[in-house]
C-alpha cells in the first residue's frame, strides 16, 4: 500500500514544484489522462487495502488507462466529436466507485480492529 501513496505524494510535490504550463490545445488530453491515472491510483489503493495489490497490474493499468484516454480524445478530436466527455464520465465514475469501496474497506477493517 505504501507504493501507490508514495507515488501520489511524489507526483503532487513534483507538480507543485515544477513550473510546467500546458498549452490549451493539449488541455483535453492531459485532463483526461490525469483522471485516468487517478483512477488507477485509487484502484491500486483499493487493491492494497483488500490485500490483492500486484505492482505489475498497477503499473500496466496506470499507463494503459492514460494512453487509452488520450487516444480517445485524439480520435474524437479528429472526428469532431467530443469523446473526452465519455472518458471523463467513465474514469470519473470508476474513481468515485473505487474511493467508495476503499472507504468501506477501511471502515470495516477499523471496526474489526476495535
Amino acid at each position: 500500500m505504501i507504493l501507490p501513496v508514495l507515488g501520489l505524494i511524489v507526483g503532487i510535490v513534483l507538480g507543485l514544484v515544477s513550473p510546467v504550463l500546458i498549452p490549451m490545445v493539449y488541455s483535453k488530453f492531459f485532463s483526461v489522462a490525469l483522471l485516468a491515472s487517478l483512477d488507477a491510483v485509487f484502484g491500486g489503493l483499493r487493491a492494497a487495502v483488500n490485500e490483492k495489490f500486484d505492482d505489475a497490474v498497477f503499473i500496466s493499468g496506470f499507463f494503459t488507462n492514460a494512453l487509452l484516454a488520450a487516444f480517445l480524445v485524439y480520435v474524437g478530436d479528429r472526428l469532431g466529436i467530443d469523446l473526452y466527455y465519455v472518458a471523463l464520465l467513465t474514469f470519473g465514475f470508476r474513481m468515485f466507485q473505487n474511493l467508495a469501496v476503499l472507504r468501506r474497506s477501511l471502515l470495516r477493517k477499523h471496526r474489526n480492529c476495535s
